[in-house]
């Protein structure tokens, strides 16, 4: 796969050097806003909010996911009712000479229980949100999955009590 980017060819995603903001007109940012209350939000309606054709609403959001504004179509599902009813945030820090991160964020991605992976700055490079069963699962992931591993220097858990996320 290339890395050079074709301004002609379609993507689902910008190249991650490429920082430019999205210039959203009203049209727009009416449709992100509302996609990101309701993803399943039919065409229909989408339009008829934002005051436009049904067809241009769906070039628009065509276009929005190309331009990668949009990134991706997700259903919230809740850890607990998959049995996995103890959340936690760990933060991972890896080893000074490790430079592998793309590898580390690949294997961790592979892993069941992990919901979110977040590369980060500061003393810490990763923060992982994860899902398991119980406090015995959690100490067996910490230990079989992160300090198992050679990169990893150190973790520190933090559990979530609850998951809270602002509706509109």
């Amino acid at each position: 796969m290339s890395s050079e980017y074709s301004p002609t060819a379609p993507r689902s995603a910008p190249p991650p050097n490429d920082l430019r903001p999205a210039a959203l007109d009203d049209v727009d940012q009416i449709l992100v806003d509302a996609l990101r209350r309701d993803a399943r939000m039919p065409n229909n309606a989408l339009a008829a909010l934002a005051g436009i054709a049904p067809s241009t609403a769906l070039g628009r959001v065509r276009s929005l996911i190309e331009r990668g504004v949009i990134r991706g179509f997700h259903a919230d599902i809740d850890p607990r009712a998959l049995g996995r009813g103890l959340e936690a945030l760990i933060s991972v820090r890896l080893q000074a000479h490790a430079r592998k991160h793309e590898a580390f964020t690949r294997r961790i991605a592979k892993l069941q229980e992990v919901v979110d992976i977040y590369f980060i700055a500061g003393a810490n490079d990763y923060l992982l949100h994860i899902a398991v069963l119980d406090a015995h699962s959690l100490r067996d992931f910490v230990i079989e999955h992160l300090g198992a591993d050679p990169e990893v220097a150190g973790t520190e858990t933090t559990l979530i009590f609850e998951h809270l996320r602002p509706r509109p």
